[in-house]
Parts: structure tokens; sequence; C-alpha cells
């Protein structure tokens, strides 16, 4: 979670209101931050905050928290305003940066008093959003310039890696290919853009450069001072909606210091856009809802007042609450999502705990018995449990096993997968939706092992259901593989025989097709007329991009179609 220095002196002077030290602990809660730390330097209060919420970049800084303290105090109510000015200025997006870093989204913020709290908070902002929001500048990477030192218009371009400029730091010229080897920055982030034919330049109208995003600003126009009025805001990355949003952040925490936002024209190859873009956003929630989950015997009114403190404009109207939120919150998914701010309006210290009247007493999930009574029931049968990551993404689950993306196998695995929009990693980026794939990634790294190798697990495949709220279901299901140098279909058919036999169901075998298994020796695993399941030999295509050099035959299938009472 994110962590970063304030002063107690600039948090009261954006708020309008001194507190003390003690105040100041429950006051960082209205921010979902706590703080961490407090210490005297040079006569001077410091508080380390630590946030609770990494979908809350608009709370990273003095001037988030303090804006949300104000709210929270009702010094205002509803929605934050800031006006946007329309400048004449011009940024002019290069078509070869399709491929190496897209978009670009810009503002101007003038009539800026910038003392030196105000410049640690500017660039505290600026590295806490790219490093944690922005993946480490992958997603999001952030400039800010002097702007009196910019000739508009302005170039976001792919130049040749021969192209020079001095960067910050610096007091001499190098090559875009000299920054990345040589400049501190260059080595931390240039593995974003090395492998990439052109480098993206910011230049303005006179040639002089302005930055490398995502990796280093100018010496000459990258260098924000004390002295510094007028700034030029430029944030890069894949995800126009995501830099959007981190624009947003950026240039309101800097009207919070006074500035006046100015907007920029950008021009795309096939577009034209105005940055930023800071139009209200929209929900709706159920009133009764909010009384439910809550456990709050409130009011209508009382609700709005609340969600007011929270910077919500909020219109009620049949048990419903229309609501409009600030551009520079992205995190309102559902009606719980605003459920938690009217708590945090209305305390969660204020709320008298209850215990619980139960008529009923705690048990066992049964379906959870018999998943554990499979476990014992495959231990006995020789096999080793093993537990892998529910995490995985679509290159183990399809393009390692000779699948195609997209295309219905008997549901085996199902044509779509769940994948996560912004995953820390590629790695882990999708949740699986069939078990074989892991248990082939668990024999890859363990082939200096003994064989044989025989394995089993029973673990959680997510499927899309869209009849449920979350858009997806979570099936439980067994998944065998046999790895040594004489395995057959046969041995694990054996194994299946004895499964069905034990859980008291008869089944068939359907001779099928399936790329990730050899041809004539796989088969679709049929109960009550239903397909739950597949067994087969794995394809040696498919155990070439593992790196498994032993022969593997294995099975999967659902277990809910073999749950019943009582069961082994």
């Amino acid at each position: 979670m994110p962590k970063f220095d304030v002063s107690k002196r600039d948090l009261e002077r954006l708020v309008g209101k001194e507190f003390s030290v003690e105040e100041w602990e429950d006051l960082f809660l209205y921010a979902k931050c706590e703080l961490d730390d407090v210490w005297e330097e040079n006569g001077e209060i410091y508080f380390k905050a630590d946030s609770k919420d990494t979908n809350r970049p608009d709370l990273w800084s003095a001037e988030g928290i303090a804006r949300q303290v104000r709210f929270a105090l009702g010094f205002q109510k509803g929605l934050p305003e800031y006006e946007v000015e329309k400048s004449d200025v011009v940024v002019y997006v290069d078509e070869k940066l399709k491929d190496i870093r897209p978009y670009g989204v810009y503002a101007i913020v003038e009539g800026l008093n910038i003392d030196e709290e105000a410049l640690r908070q500017m660039i505290n902002l600026q590295e806490k959003v790219a490093l944690t929001f922005g993946r480490r500048r992958r997603e999001v990477a952030i400039g800010i310039f002097d702007f009196d030192k910019v000739k508009p218009p302005i170039y976001y371009c792919a130049a040749e890696k021969t192209e020079k400029f001095i960067p910050l730091g610096y007091d001499e010229e190098m090559t875009l290919e000299e920054i990345l080897e040589k400049h501190e920055k260059g080595r931390e982030y240039g593995h974003l853009i090395k492998d990439k034919p052109y480098y993206p330049l910011l230049v303005d109208s006179e040639g002089k450069v302005l930055s490398m995003p995502p990796v280093i600003n100018s010496e000459t126009t990258g260098r924000v001072t004390t002295e510094t009025k007028n700034v030029f805001v430029d944030i890069t990355g894949w995800d126009l909606n995501k830099v959007m949003l981190a624009l947003n952040v950026v240039v309101t925490a800097l009207a919070e210091r006074g500035g006046r936002i100015k907007s920029v024209k950008v021009v795309y190859p096939d577009f034209e856009i105005e940055t930023p873009d800071l139009t209200p956003k929209e929900f709706e929630v159920e009133l009764d809802y909010i009384r439910k989950l809550a456990g709050l015997d409130l009011s209508d009114e009382e609700i709005k007042e609340l969600l007011e403190r929270m910077m919500y404009e909020v219109e009620l109207e049949d048990g419903r609450a229309k609501l409009r939120y600030p551009a520079f919150r992205d995190d309102i998914m559902h009606a719980r999502d605003v459920l938690e701010d009217v708590l945090i309006a209305y305390g969660y210290n204020e709320i008298e705990p209850e215990e619980p009247k139960l008529a009923v007493q705690g048990r066992g999930d049964k379906f959870v018995e018999f998943e554990d009574a499979v476990r014992e029931l495959m231990v006995g049968f020789g096999l080793q449990e093993v537990m892998t990551f529910n995490l995985t993404n679509r290159e183990a689950q399809y393009e390692r096993m000779n699948l195609e993306f997209g295309k219905d196998y008997f549901s085996h695995p199902p044509a779509e997968l769940v994948e996560i929009e912004n995953p820390i990693s590629p790695k882990w980026s999708a949740l699986r939706n069939w078990l074989i794939p892991s248990l082939l990634d668990f024999l890859s790294q363990n082939t200096h092992e003994e064989y044989p190798q025989k394995l089993f697990e029973v673990g959680k495949a997510t499927l899309i259901d869209e009849s449920r709220e979350t858009k997806t279901v979570s099936e439980s299901k067994l998944a065998v593989a046999l790895a040594h140098p004489r395995v057959t279909f046969t041995e694990a058919k054996e194994i299946l025989d004895s499964v069905m036999r034990h859980l008291g169901f008869e089944y068939g075998l359907e001779e099928a097709e399936h790329p990730s298994f050899i041809p004539g020796r796989v088969g679709k695993i049929i109960v009550n007329g239903e397909v739950i399941g597949v067994i087969g030999e794995i394809h040696p295509a498919v155990l070439e991009k593992w790196g498994i050099e032993m022969p593997v035959a294995a099975f999967e299938l659902f277990l809910r179609p073999l749950y019943t009472e009582p069961y082994l």
C-alpha cells in the first residue's frame, strides 16, 4: 500500500483549520489512511500516511487528504468544483507510437504558488501514482514541466535512438540509447521501451525535448522549482481511460493549491480529444440496500447528508439515490462501494456492535466435506495431492495446450476465459478454467524428481455465467496426471473406474477430438447423458511446450454432478 510523508502545517493550511495530533489520527481515516508515524523536523511536525486503498490515487497526497477531510467535516458539501478553461495549446501524437506507447494526455495549470512542501507533494504524487496505480510506469508515467519554457505546439513523436537531449540531473547531452544504458532512471525503466524500433519523445515547436516517456524528463524544461508559476502536465500509457484518470488526479491536486486548469487539444491520427475531462461520473443505488447492509436505521436525508460529505452530489427519487461523483475517482463499481463511503462518513467507531442471534449451529459445508472425501480417496490410490494457483494466463490455458482461444472443446476448457483487466504480471493475468495445465506446469518444474509422478488436485475453475451478479461461477473439479515412461490411457482409465465405483456412478466414454491429447487416445467422460470431463494421453507437442520429456496421461472432471448424500 502507498506510504507518503505530509506536513501537519501544510495539511492544516489546505483544510483551513488546525487540529491536534490525536485528532489527526481519526481524520486520516476519512481518507482511507492510517497515521503510521509522527516526527518533528526543523520545528515542524510530519506524518507518515499509510493508504489502505490502491484504488484511490486521489488520496495519495496532502491535497487529496485535506480535500477529503474538508468535505467529511462538512466544511464543503457535494461535488468539488474545478473550472477548466480552454487553451489554444495542441499536442500532436505520432502514428508510429501505436505499438510503442500509444496514448498521451495533457493539461496546463497556471497561477501556482509553489513552496518547498507543495513541491515535495507534487513530486510525491507523481511517483506514487506512476509506481502503484501505473504499475511502475508501465501503465502510467507522469511528467510535469515548467510551461514558461515550452513553446507550443507540442509533438509526442517516435524518435530515432540517436536523438540527443540533456536528461534531468545531467549537464551534457546523451543519445536516447546512452540514457537507457547510463542514466539511473534509464536502467530502471528502460526495459519498457528498449526493444522498440523507436523511442517516445515529447518535444516543443522549437525542437526542445520535454521528456522521454516513460523514462526521464529533460533538464531544460523538466525541472520544476519554487520559482515555477505555470506547469504543463504530460501523462502517457497504454490505456486511455487510465491515463485520463491519472491526469484528473494530478491537475485537481494542483488546483487545490490555487492553480487554474486549462485544457489541451490532443490530435491523434484518427481522432481528437480535449484533456482533462472533469465531467462528473454517475451511479445509482437503492437506499434500502444501504440501510440493510449497514445495519443502521438511517433516513433518506441522513444517507444523502453522509454521501454529500464524501463528495457526492445526491438526488433522491423513489427510494433511490442518483449520484454524481468526481472524475478523479474510478472505484465505484458496485453499490457496496457507495455503502463503504456512507460508513466512513458515519464513522465505524460510532457503530454499536451487536452479538449475532443465531437459531442454528455452525457446521461444515456438506460439499466441502465431499471434496475432502475425494481427496482421501485419491491419496488411497497412491496419488500425491498438489495445490496450484487459481491465477494463470491465456498462454498456459490455451497456447501451451495446443488450443485455439475462443473455440469450445466440449467445454474442456470452455471457449471463454475470465481475464484480469489490469494484472500486476502477465503471468497472473487470468483465472483458470481448467486444471490440467496447472498439473503440467507442476510436472515441468519437477522434471529432476524421480518417476513415476502421479498427481491429483481438487480445485476450482472459474467459468463465465452471465446469470450471476459477478458474471462468473467457481466450479469444483478433480484433475489427475500420471507421468512415467510406460504410462497409457488404460492406466488413467483404471483410476477413473475406481473413482466412479467408489462414488456410486456409472459412466461412459465417447471418442472425441481434442488438440491437447493424442488423436484416438482421448475421450469425453459422460454421466447421466452429460459430458462432465475429458480423459486421454497428452499430445507430444503439448509436452514439448511445457518442457516435459515423459509421457503423461490425464483426466479432469466436474465434481458437482457426482455429489450425492450420503457419499462414499
